[in-house]
C-alpha cells in the first residue's frame, strides 16, 4: 500500500502560484488550518479559491486574504471577513458569488463528471448574468456548470493511513464533495490511525479520493 503520509510542507509543495484550489469548511469549521498555515509560510500567490465562504480574520481561508494571496474567490458569502470585501472594492480581489446550494451542486458535478446542473434558483437576479438558461415544463432553470481543482485542501477528524476519513459533526461540511472534485487532494487529519481501526460505517470519504494524509491537525 501507498505510503500517503507526507508533512505539510511537502503537501504544499504540489500546490503551484495561479492554481484552482479547493478549500473545505464553513466558516473556518472543517477548515484545514495546518495547510493555510503553510500556504502563507510559502508565500503562493494568485490562488483561485472555491470554498463556501472566506472564513474569518486570521482563521481559516481569511488568512489567504489576509496575506493577498488569493487573486479569485468562488464562494456563497464573504460577510464574516470585512477584508475580503475590502479588497473587492479595492479591485484587489475578483469574488464571484453562487447560491450556497448551488455552488455544492456545481461541485459535486465536477466530481461526477456532469456537464453541469439545472437550477431555477437565480433567474431574475444577477446571479443568471452570463449564464445559459432553459426552459422545462414551463419553468425556467440557469445551467450551472461544474467546478474543479487543481488541490482540494481538507480537514479530517480520524484518517486512517489508507485515507479513508470520518469528519465529526458540522466539520464535515464541503469536504467529501471537495474530495471527489480535485486532481490531488490532501486532509489534514487530526488524528491518524492504522487501516482497520475505523470503522466501516463511519467512513465518509473513501480512500481511493485521497492523494495524501497530513498529521498534526487541531
Amino acid at each position: 500500500m501507498k505510503n500517503k503520509i507526507i508533512s505539510a510542507e511537502e503537501a504544499i509543495s504540489f500546490l503551484r502560484r495561479g492554481d484552482t484550489v479547493m478549500v473545505g469548511g464553513f466558516m473556518s469549521c472543517g477548515t484545514p488550518e495546518i495547510l493555510m498555515d503553510e500556504i502563507v509560510k510559502k508565500g503562493i500567490k494568485d490562488l483561485h479559491v472555491i470554498a463556501n465562504d472566506s472564513g474569518v480574520p486570521g482563521r481559516g481561508i481569511g488568512k489567504l486574504i489576509g496575506s493577498k494571496l488569493v487573486k479569485k474567490l468562488t464562494a456563497s458569502h464573504i460577510g464574516l471577513n470585512q477584508e475580503t470585501g475590502a479588497q473587492m472594492v479595492a479591485g484587489e480581489l475578483e469574488v464571484e458569488l453562487v447560491p450556497q446550494g448551488s455552488l455544492a451542486e456545481k461541485i459535486r458535478a465536477g466530481g461526477a463528471g456532469l456537464g453541469g446542473v439545472l437550477t431555477p434558483t437565480g433567474v431574475g437576479t444577477e446571479v443568471e448574468n452570463g449564464k445559459q438558461k432553459i426552459t422545462l415544463d414551463q419553468v425556467e432553470y440557469l445551467i450551472e456548470m461544474p467546478l474543479k481543482a487543481d488541490v482540494a485542501l481538507l480537514r479530517g477528524s480520524i484518517v486512517d493511513k489508507g485515507g479513508n476519513v470520518y469528519y465529526n459533526a458540522t466539520t464535515k461540511n464541503f469536504n467529501p464533495m471537495m474530495a471527489t472534485a480535485a486532481k490531488i487532494v490532501i486532509v489534514a487529519a487530526e488524528k491518524i490511525v492504522e487501516v482497520g481501526e475505523l470503522d466501516p460505517n463511519y467512513v465518509m470519504t473513501p480512500g481511493i479520493f485521497v492523494d495524501y494524509i497530513v498529521g498534526g491537525e487541531v
